[in-house]
């Protein structure tokens, strides 16, 4: 697992004075990039091979809000890897009483700049796997 730390800013939140629920999304990437570069993986590295990885899919179940100045964590497992696809999951859990916030997850497949389907080669998908294996053996 992943995570990373942040606060919600007050252009994150709506009328209302909660983190609008859009920005899970911008959390949720936050969290997928500090996976991949504790992969030992540069998101640019990969764009310059030709490597891209559009998001297929993504789930978002909200539980409790978050408001403005909270902090929270964004924590990251990997759900299911192969050559073709990243399957992350995701939980955003208010810090000052250990609430779970959201829980979500993302599919990404892996394809070339033209958008064709591709596995992903060794010298990448190895590290993923290293630290998904991880994942599995806390889990």
């Amino acid at each position: 697992m992943i995570s990373v730390k942040d606060k919600v800013r007050f252009v994150e939140t709506d009328m209302m004075g909660v983190a609008h629920h859009a920005n899970y999304l911008r959390w949720f990437e936050m969290g997928r990039v500090a996976y991949l570069r504790a992969c030992g993986i540069s998101l640019l590295e990969l764009l310059a091979e030709g490597i891209v990885f559009p998001i297929t899919e993504v789930n978002a179940k909200y539980k409790n809000p978050l408001t403005f100045d909270d902090e929270f964590e964004i924590q990251v497992t990997m759900q299911d890897l192969n050559k073709a696809k990243m399957d992350f999951a995701y939980k955003v859990i208010r810090s000052k009483d250990q609430a779970v916030c959201v829980e979500g997850m993302t599919r990404n497949l892996f394809t070339s700049k033209d958008g064709k389907i591709i596995r992903l080669p060794a010298q990448w998908f190895d590290k993923i796997k290293k630290l998904a294996d991880q994942d599995k053996m806390q889990a």
